[in-house]
């Protein structure tokens, strides 16, 4: 196979892994608004409660008000009563009935105390709400502002990218083209990696030698049995030194060959004199 197959492969991998990137990084880049406006939702929920809380406890006071005023009235009631009375009988019942009205209308007072005091604390935690609202809708506008601006400028670079990958695919087996485009996706953008003594350098895994033999003579693209990376033979030293030991060895053998016909032909030489 064609050298530049796999030089196509190598600057295709750099595109396709850029590409995946900023496609996720697209992807995660919403997640930034989706926690802002996670706690924008929960501080208007937070007030939506706070006003209905609030609501109960105006409808608390506004009632206990009334009774007050009813609580009061009983009790000025009965002590304007005391000066008709004649009997210590009488006497004493009205005074219970003073007694009990000025006990309910003390009770009702500190009831009163207590839902205003309710009330206040609500009005204030209201207004702290929505003065965090509006800094949180001021973030959140603020972020949906960026997301747009970095969604753009992603954009733009994904444009740039199939443009490359346009240049590049061009010759290449479109169910390669698949292949490879899955690997990258699944391993972490290499798909194309050195076969190395024996080694795919993608998973490390020492690979039969008739496979090895395979993927030197590159005729076809050949796929990793482990990690399905894409394999290309990246010669070393020490394939490089064997090489050189089996020419040299080639050599010697015709050296010794030579070298036996001329002694074969001086002994037919010999003999025949």
């Amino acid at each position: 196979m064609a050298r530049s197959v796999y030089d196509k492969l190598r600057a295709l991998q750099e595109v396709l892994s850029r590409k995946f990137d900023v496609e996720r990084e697209i992807q995660e880049i919403p997640k930034s608004l989706a926690t802002k406006t996670e706690l924008l939702n929960r501080l208007r929920k937070s007030l939506t409660d706070r006003s209905s809380a609030h609501e109960a406890v105006k409808g608390r006071l506004t009632e206990i008000e009334q009774r007050l005023v009813e609580a009061e009235g009983s009790r000025e009631q009965y002590e304007g009563q005391m000066d008709a009375i004649k009997t210590q009988r009488e006497y004493e019942a009205l005074d219970k009935e003073i007694r009990d009205a000025t006990e309910k209308e003390q009770g009702l007072r500190k009831e009163l105390l207590k839902e205003q005091q309710a009330d206040e604390e609500l009005r204030l935690a209201l207004e702290k709400d929505q003065v965090m609202i509006q800094k949180q809708e001021e973030d959140v506008a603020e972020e949906q502002s960026k997301i747009k601006l970095k969604v753009k400028e992603k954009n733009v670079e994904l444009k740039k990218l199939a443009g490359d990958e346009r240049r590049i695919t061009p010759g290449l087996d479109e169910d390669i083209l698949f292949k490879f485009e899955r690997i990258i996706r699944n391993k972490a953008g290499i798909g194309i990696v050195a076969l190395a003594k024996g080694v795919c350098t993608g998973c490390h895994m020492i690979l039969p030698p008739q496979f090895v033999n395979t993927v030197r003579t590159g005729v076809d693209v050949s796929f990793c049995p482990y990690c399905s990376r894409i394999l290309f033979y990246q010669a070393d030293e020490e394939d490089e030194s064997l090489e050189t030991a089996i020419l040299d060895e080639d050599l010697e053998e015709e050296a010794e060959e030579d070298e036996e016909q001329d002694e074969d032909q001086d002994q037919e030489s010999d003999e025949e004199i």
